[in-house]
């Protein structure tokens, strides 16, 4: 599926009707540049299933991962952009998480050989270089 977003709210939206369609041990890897919205976007994920629309959610740039519990199980949000090494999961409860938690990872490409056979692909892109517009292309792999 895509679509096309063209504000930060749009985005937002979609993201909160994106979050209805996970269950437990789904895995959604968000890629796009700098500055698409992959915090954006899941920030709304998580503010939608723990219904909460004011939820602090701060990025996990520096923490590489934040919980949240929701009804549908743990959330975990990675953010992989300052993974040296893809043996750093491990430190980071990857193994718990895949038990049967929701797993939202920024930078997936960090993964390496660690990616999960069955995960959700989102790709953020701009429609053009002066916009808050946004073309969101969601892909399952099963």
């Amino acid at each position: 599926m895509t679509i096309e977003t063209n504000s930060e709210q749009e985005t937002i939206e979609f993201a909160r009707t994106f979050s209805q369609s996970l269950a437990p041990r789904d895995v959604v890897l968000l890629h796009g540049d700098l500055g698409m919205g992959k915090s954006v976007f899941s920030r709304a994920v998580i503010r939608s299933l723990c219904g909460v629309d004011n939820l602090e959610v701060p990025s996990p740039t520096f923490t590489l991962v934040q919980t949240y519990d929701a009804d549908i199980g743990t959330l975990w949000h990675f953010d992989l952009y300052r993974l040296s090494d893809v043996s750093e999961v491990y430190e980071l409860g990857w193994e718990e998480a895949l038990i049967d938690g929701v797993l939202l990872i920024e930078w997936p490409d960090r993964l390496g050989h660690l990616r999960p056979e069955s995960y959700i692909d989102v790709t953020l892109s701009p429609v053009s270089s002066d916009s808050n517009a946004r073309t969101i292309e969601v892909v399952r792999h099963d």
